[in-house]
């Protein structure tokens, strides 16, 4: 991995008390509140013990993670995948892999992460995953797709 600065103290503390457990790898909080509170965090491709993390880009802020998964529960990602561009979310899965893999070293052995958004290669997996990356700046039309389903609903960032 790139060299990067290691998260604060105040930065690992509060993710901690977001997700409810330490953190097991360096991350990057890449999209914060108005009050400076952590909303997307950005995760090394391998964690600590090397396992692959698929996710880079993590969608942490407790009140849009419910409306998200609030979403999903309403058959989001099934209408996500019907009403967004095959052939554009394809794209966006290999646009994410290759961010994601840029900071793995080249002469790294063992296990590696695979497949785009959330790990998987083709579909829509976690729509948590997506607008985590769409905040974080990345092209990806389920991400713009949740945006707009929570602009419509009063939510979001």
């Amino acid at each position: 991995m790139n060299a990067r600065p290691a998260p604060s103290v105040t930065d690992i503390d509060t993710v901690t008390r977001l997700l409810g457990r330490r953190p097991n790898s360096w991350f990057e909080v890449v999209v914060r509140s108005p009050a400076g509170e952590p909303v997307v965090l950005r995760n090394a491709p391998l964690m600590d013990d090397g396992t692959p993390m698929p996710t880079l880009f993590w969608l942490c802020d407790p009140r849009i993670v419910v409306q998200v998964s609030r979403l999903e529960a309403d058959g989001g990602v099934d209408r996500a995948e019907a009403e967004v561009d095959g052939i554009e979310l394809a794209a966006a899965h290999r646009r994410y892999a290759v961010e994601r893999d840029a900071d793995i070293a080249d002469d790294h052995v063992g296990p590696r992460p695979s497949g785009g958004v959330a790990g998987t290669r083709a579909g829509v997996k976690c729509l948590h995953a997506h607008y985590a990356w769409h905040l974080a700046g990345g092209d990806d039309p389920v991400g713009r797709w949740v945006e707009r389903r929570l602009s419509t609903l009063g939510g979001g960032v």
